[in-house]
């Protein structure tokens, strides 16, 4: 566990790891003052602390990250098209489980999990660990993970 703050969504009964602005903004390719202007905007959801500082939730940094791998539309373009296959999905990776000659990798991707199995070479390679930023490519009926 992280020690992240976490606030209690009532309708849902689930817990949500909250971030700081500079978190949020990091991971989301942004600046500081471009997440407050979001959060004024109701861009994003915040939660405001005690104090009265804003925290951002994961799900919603979650929501927002692939739009933002790309400041523009020819850049997301390049960002996820170096490879062939046009059916990308961004998220966060939860699990990597590497046995003999395999891995299982599973990405969340906002409400969704996709699970792809490679080769445990492969995940090496890319060094892939929870909690970081990969894609998954989807062709025909297999699922191939990139890291982004």
């Amino acid at each position: 566990m992280t020690g992240k703050p976490k606030a209690r969504d009532s309708k849902a009964g689930n817990d949500e790891t909250l971030l700081k602005l500079g978190e949020a903004a990091l991971e989301l390719r942004i600046s500081v003052p471009t997440i407050k202007q979001w959060i004024y905007k109701r861009k994003i959801r915040s939660v405001q602390t005690a104090g009265g500082h804003h925290r951002i939730p994961r799900n919603e940094v979650d929501r927002l990250l692939f739009r933002t791998t790309g400041k523009t539309a020819p850049e997301r373009a390049l960002v996820t098209r170096r490879v062939s296959g046009r059916n990308q999905l961004v998220g966060r990776i939860d699990t990597v489980r590497i046995s003999g000659l395999m891995a299982e990798v599973t990405i969340s991707i906002g409400d969704h999990q996709i699970t792809a199995i490679i080769t445990a070479s492969s995940a090496r390679e890319m060094g892939l660990k929870a909690g970081q930023t990969a894609a998954a490519l989807i062709k025909a009926t297999e699922v191939m993970v990139l890291r982004v």
